[in-house]
């Protein structure tokens, strides 16, 4: 088996004093070889030889993985060919079956379109598009690059800056609708338009799971759009949005234990627990096979026909003439009641928390918090005042339910087929790290039992 790592060099400036060949990178090129350096490295796409075009281009973008990933020693290892300052397909096919060595595993660094037509040509499957810095993986049943025929192989990455970085493609995702001015029917219409927008466009970057604030920012819109879609219809009946609703409800809770994960291993990153000691080593691999499962899971989900359903069926509800038709009449007051109401509702279930409440009761807390927020985020300047305090306690609650998230992935640690192999120094410092949470979970509760009613000054 054979595989092929196919990267096409990142943004270049446009022709100016110079000629095709020794045109460098542009800003927006040397940012793509930031975002894509890390992940390219995870996906083994620098595990064997690396073959580079002399164009300027080209080097500059293996002189940017050089320096983003020093531990590699990418520029002593780099071979750079003449013959890769190529276009067409065939080209690269020649030299690969005629030159290439006998590696496993050969990332070129090239140009298009000989790089994404020779994937076609190897991969009838592969992506229509390869634009600049991104990368086609292709694993070829061939024992020799000799063998190379047409059809022969697999794509099993196809990865681009935009899927990379959440950085990169905020600067080109849907932009936020001005919303300043419309009625409170067409603010609301088009804030779920641009939810359901953003959800769709995030999509990618979530699947590839190179950067967690796709998942994040996916998560964020899915309960936006849920809390707004609750709110009408506490207002209003519309025909077929409670059932769209639904499915809306599925795609968040598929989302929540990798999440959870993600956040649990930032944190161990870049802030790791001295009180860890070597027990540290074992449980982030740990966490991230049990992230890779659920990553794979949510990549299945997304690619099911019930997933497309679901979110056809939510496109179709907000942009249906019975929601229209329903909200002809909507009035700011009529929002501001369902708000009032909700902020009544935590504030009672505030105040009957007690030390002995259980963490589902603060962690449902949590989430009317949230619901809250984004309602009240349909009007931020009126709402300016209660927003700060709304987030401000939603930290609390946040840090409170990713410390019971912790504790219970130690705890299923500590009972896996890993934890009775830990030597015993390693399960001291363990149980050390689990007091230590256990004393501040202890704090955070009683922060939150003390925090004053909501309603009080809402506006």
């Amino acid at each position: 088996m054979k595989h092929l790592y196919l990267i096409r060099h990142a943004r270049a400036k446009r022709a100016g004093d110079v000629d095709d060949h020794g045109r460098p990178l542009s800003g927006r090129g040397r940012r793509q070889v930031a975002a894509m350096a890390e992940p390219l490295q995870r996906l083994g796409a620098f595990d064997g030889e690396v073959h580079v075009s002399t164009a300027v281009r080209a080097r500059e973008t293996l002189m940017g993985l050089d320096a983003a990933l020093p531990e590699l020693g990418l520029a002593g290892r780099a071979h750079y060919h003449e013959a890769l300052y190529a276009f067409e397909e065939k080209s690269l096919r020649r030299w690969l079956k005629a030159t290439a060595p006998d590696a496993d595993h050969l990332a070129l660094i090239g140009h298009n379109p000989a790089l994404l037509e020779l994937a076609r040509r190897l991969c009838p499957q592969a992506a229509q598009c390869l634009p600049t810095g991104g990368l086609l993986h292709l694993a070829l049943p061939i024992a020799t690059w000799q063998e190379l025929g047409r059809r022969h192989g697999e794509v099993l990455h196809c990865l681009t800056p935009r899927m990379a970085s959440h950085a990169l493609f905020r600067r080109q995702a849907p932009a936020p609708p001005a919303l300043d001015g419309l009625g409170t029917r067409h603010r609301v219409i088009t804030q779920l338009e641009h939810q359901y927008r953003m959800i769709r466009a995030l999509e990618q970057g979530v699947a590839a799971g190179q950067d967690p604030e796709f998942l994040h920012q996916y998560r964020v819109n899915l309960r936006r759009s849920r809390a707004l879609a609750e709110t009408l219809l506490a207002i209003v009946e519309v025909a077929g949005l409670n059932g769209a609703l639904k499915g809306l409800r599925r795609r968040a809770r598929a989302t929540s234990e990798l999440r959870d994960l993600d956040v649990f291993l930032d944190g161990l990153d870049h802030r790791p627990p001295p009180e860890a000691g070597p027990a540290l080593t074992p449980l982030v691999a740990w966490l991230h096979e049990r992230a890779r499962e659920a990553r794979r899971e949510l990549c299945r989900q997304l690619r099911r026909r019930a997933y497309a359903r679901d979110m056809l069926a939510w496109r179709d509800a907000i942009a249906s003439q019975e929601l229209a038709g329903a909200l002809s009449g909507l009035q700011e007051h009529q929002i501001d009641g369902v708000l009032e109401e909700r902020l009544a509702r935590h504030d009672a279930q505030a105040l009957s928390l007690t030390e002995a409440s259980t963490d589902a009761a603060l962690h449902k807390l949590r989430k009317r918090v949230k619901r809250i927020r984004y309602l009240a985020e349909l009007s931020p300047e009126r709402h300016r005042h209660l927003l700060e305090r709304l987030k401000e306690r939603q930290a609390l609650l946040d840090d409170f339910q990713d410390l019971c998230t912790q504790l219970d992935w130690l705890d299923t640690f500590v009972a896996s087929s890993a934890g009775p192999e830990l030597p015993d120094a390693s399960h001291q410092g363990l149980e050390h790290w689990l007091t230590t949470l256990r004393v501040r979970k202890a704090e955070l509760r009683l922060a939150i039992l003390a925090l004053p009613p909501l309603g009080q000054g809402a506006r």
